[in-house]
């Protein structure tokens, strides 16, 4: 059993919300067989067009209901900025970004520009600077905030809503024909800001630019960001005084799961339904787009709605997997930071693990430990739950979703004990499919990052499971561990001689025998037991890669392992150092290296061999001082 996860992924919670169904107890004993999800890609093009070429759209604003004080974008242009209130019945309100007259564009993906099909070159038009600063927009694309709510640390927040984010329009990639959604982060105030500014300071937003990037560049289910604009003269207060900044960042969609809690929480069946039929038609392309229909439906065939929920769990449980597999922590993982499309969204006090500690959290203001990264898992089930009840009238009403008694006027006294019965099953079914996603994927991506190109029942136990254990115990830096496992030559480890002087390679000086006040003596017998008990487990893993068809093969296998196994990560002392070298010190060459590193972190070097002493310091040991940094919630 995977010993960094609770025992029970799924917890028992309370009905805290106004409709009949009752909150479910969800307990998955068995783990099935591997199921494989592939996480969704991002097409690249060697060639782009111009922004004004770029097909454009606005499918969100078309087909949802808006904001009833503002119901067209005349309305909006033609009145005062609004003030912060409550919006009901509605996804979204049309505001325009604030202007700002002094920015420097900092930074651009050239990966993002691929994946949404925009040439090369084209940051440097005044365009282009004008739109991702907030300076310009088209009339004809009216922007928009969305309405969502969410529950935070478990407790509902009521509405909450785009409040320092405004989406542009959409395009859609001439050649792959993905569509994204362009959005800025720290536009301005709207209706969802509430008391705050709607700023967004440089901090974070290059925390944001960066760790998008990397964690597509990583394989793993995220939102995007294009570029990182400095609004020089502009200032937000936060713990300090801090310079603002915006960040153009894509999705295919930002509805999330809090999208959905809100018009569930206010009774508003009407505006769910249309929400949910958005999601379907016009995020996934149709219902031939969602999870199939299984083998065993003991209620009978699933309608549209059904479907949609297990396609978002199962997706949300891949994403998950690849955070775990890879060290990645949100920080804040509410429903409203949870994504219907699996995606890593909304970045705050995020971190990759630095020495191995499944209770770790990078979020300071988390004293419960409830984001922590062993409860991860368990945190995104108990979210789709919160989903699940959302959707449920719709799934449970089955064959019958569709009936005019039904959209008209709601559930009948009659049906409120079959409907809920199938809702609970559904949702029950849900659970175990999503541990069983999440297991798989988690194997097989562990498996990978150890060099195994098949998958065995004793794997989890004999090789994963030990392997955290000695990261844990010892204190070694969970990502290291993978890559620096990729380099040793298997075929010169035969020896156990051999294998102790391997061992080495691990430690580092932040490892569990180095801790102040330790005796000299107390070092050295804590160190020789260390190499004994990693030099025991490299042996089980050469064993175990002799097992592969050209397992021991050296080139090969190192080939392998370092193809999914990144020399860099952006972690937060990285981070730290670099906003303090562009904040304060007015560097800029910086920003561009870690940009680049991050879009490309399997390499050895990225530069000439000049710059391969720097290179290494920022793959190398988290400093002593930094190991478990910890971020505010503050952006």
């Amino acid at each position: 059993m995977y010993r960094y996860l609770p025992q029970q992924i799924f917890q028992q919670t309370q009905h805290r919300t106004p409709r009949a169904l009752p909150r479910l107890l969800l307990l998955a004993r068995n783990i099935s067989t591997l199921m494989s999800l592939t996480p969704p890609t991002f097409g690249g093009v060697d060639q782009g067009v111009s922004l004004a070429n770029l097909p454009k759209s606005h499918v969100f604003t078309d087909n949802l209901p808006p904001d009833p004080s503002t119901p067209t974008a005349k309305d909006a242009e033609a009145k005062p900025r609004p003030g912060p209130g409550l919006v009901k019945n509605a996804a979204f309100t049309y505001i325009k970004p604030e202007k700002t007259a002094d920015y420097e564009l900092l930074a651009v993906s050239p990966a993002a520009f691929d994946s949404v099909g925009l040439k090369r070159g084209e940051e440097e038009t005044e365009d282009f600077r004008a739109l991702v600063s907030g300076n310009k927009f088209y009339e004809e694309h009216y922007p928009w905030a969305q309405c969502y709510g969410g529950y935070q640390f478990g407790h509902w927040a009521g509405q909450l809503g785009d409040g320092r984010a405004i989406s542009l329009f959409e395009s859609t990639n001439p050649t792959t024909q993905v569509r994204y959604e362009w959005q800025l982060k720290g536009a301005g105030t709207t209706p969802y800001s509430r008391f705050a500014d709607g700023k967004a300071v440089l901090r974070s937003s290059i925390r944001e630019f960066i760790v998008s990037e990397a964690l597509n560049a990583l394989h793993i289910p995220t939102t995007r960001a294009l570029s990182l604009t400095l609004l020089p003269k502009k200032k937000a207060q936060r713990e300090i005084v801090e310079p603002c900044a915006i960040v153009c960042r894509l999705a295919q969609s930002w509805i999330r799961v809090g999208t959905f809690d809100l018009p569930y929480t206010r009774n508003d069946r009407n505006l769910t339904r249309k929400l949910a039929d958005y999601v379907i038609d016009h995020v996934y392309g149709g219902v031939d787009k969602l999870a199939p229909p299984r083998d065993d439906e003991p209620d009978g065939p699933p309608n549209r709605y059904e479907l949609l929920y297990r396609e978002i769990v199962r997706r949300n449980a891949n994403t998950v997997a690849y955070w775990q597999a890879y060290g990645f922590m949100n920080g804040v993982l509410n429903t409203d930071n949870t994504s219907i499309l699996g995606l890593s969204l909304d970045f705050g006090p995020f971190s990759f693990m630095d020495n191995f500690d499944p209770s770790f959290t990078p979020n300071h203001d988390d004293e419960s430990l409830r984001y922590s990264y062993r409860n991860q898992p368990t945190i995104i089930w108990w979210n789709m739950v919160r989903l699940g009840e959302a959707l449920a009238e719709l799934f449970g009403m089955g064959s019958r979703v569709d009936e005019e008694t039904f959209t008209s006027s709601g559930i009948e006294q009659d049906d409120v004990e079959p409907l809920t019965k199938r809702a609970e099953g559904i949702i029950d079914r849900a659970g175990q499919e999503y541990k069983d996603v999440f297991i798989g994927q988690y194997k097989l991506l562990m498996s990978r990052r150890l060099g195994f190109r098949t998958l065995q029942d004793t794997d989890m136990d004999e090789m994963f499971s030990p392997a955290l254990d000695l990261m844990e115990k010892l204190g070694l830096d969970f990502n290291h561990f993978f890559r620096r496992l990729s380099d040793l030559p298997i075929s010169a480890m035969e020896e156990t001689e051999a294998r102790a002087r391997a061992a080495d390679h691990f430690f580092n000086a932040n490892s569990a025998f180095y801790m102040p006040g330790m005796s000299e003596k107390t070092r050295v017998e804590a160190r020789d037991k260390a190499v004994k008990e990693i030099a025991d487990w490299l042996g089980k893993w050469r064993g175990r890669l002799a097992q592969e068809e050209g397992g021991l093969d050296d080139e090969t296998r190192k080939r392998e392992m370092k193809s999914v196994n990144p020399k860099f990560l952006p972690k937060n002392w990285v981070l730290d150092e670099l906003i303090s070298r562009v904040q304060r010190e007015g560097e800029r060459d910086i920003l561009h290296k870690i940009l680049d590193m991050s879009l490309r972190p399997f390499e050895d070097h990225w530069g000439p061999q000049s710059e391969w002493d720097e290179e290494d310091r920022l793959c190398g040991e988290v400093p002593p001082q930094d190991v478990g940094m910890q971020c505010s919630c503050s952006s």
